[in-house]
């Protein structure tokens, strides 16, 4: 008998990019021979420890993309009217947007790019949508990327 006790596995889903704790049946051993796989509504799921490094900072980096988005409503007609418009929230994602590209900008390699053009459009999209903006190096995540005109 062991005294240790095994971290709980876990897994990605390829659908939302989300870690997520594995079931007692889908860690056991698969007569299928998908030892390293689960299946999720019949999608394989891959072990958190075989994605690339650059993979997870990427996926990361289009989750934070996404929801500083939706914070600055450009997913609605008119973003100034969105329900989901919330100025405050936004500038802490961009923030946490822009210091997540800026550590990792060396691992991105050819990603580091799209996703920088992506901050930018963001950190200008924040500035327009302020009725009071920022001054130049002073908008979210300026203090890493620099400013943002």
């Amino acid at each position: 008998m062991s005294s240790e006790s095994a971290a709980p596995a876990t897994s990605v889903d390829p659908r939302d990019g989300m870690l997520y704790p594995m079931s007692e049946a889908t860690t056991n051993d698969d007569p299928a021979g998908m030892d390293d796989t689960a299946l999720l509504d019949g999608e394989v799921v891959r072990e958190l420890a075989d994605i690339p490094a650059v993979e997870v900072i990427s996926r990361a980096a289009v989750m934070l993309m996404s929801s500083a988005a939706e914070k600055l409503g450009l997913g609605e007609a008119d973003p100034a009217t969105s329900p989901h418009l919330d100025l405050d929230e936004a500038r802490r994602v961009i923030t946490a947007l822009a210091g997540l590209v800026t550590a990792s900008v060396e691992y991105l390699g050819p990603h580091a790019g799209p996703i920088r053009e992506g901050l930018q459009s963001l950190q200008r999209a924040f500035r327009e949508s302020s009725a009071y903006p920022d001054a130049p190096g002073a908008g979210p995540g300026e203090k890493y990327t620099g400013p943002v005109y």
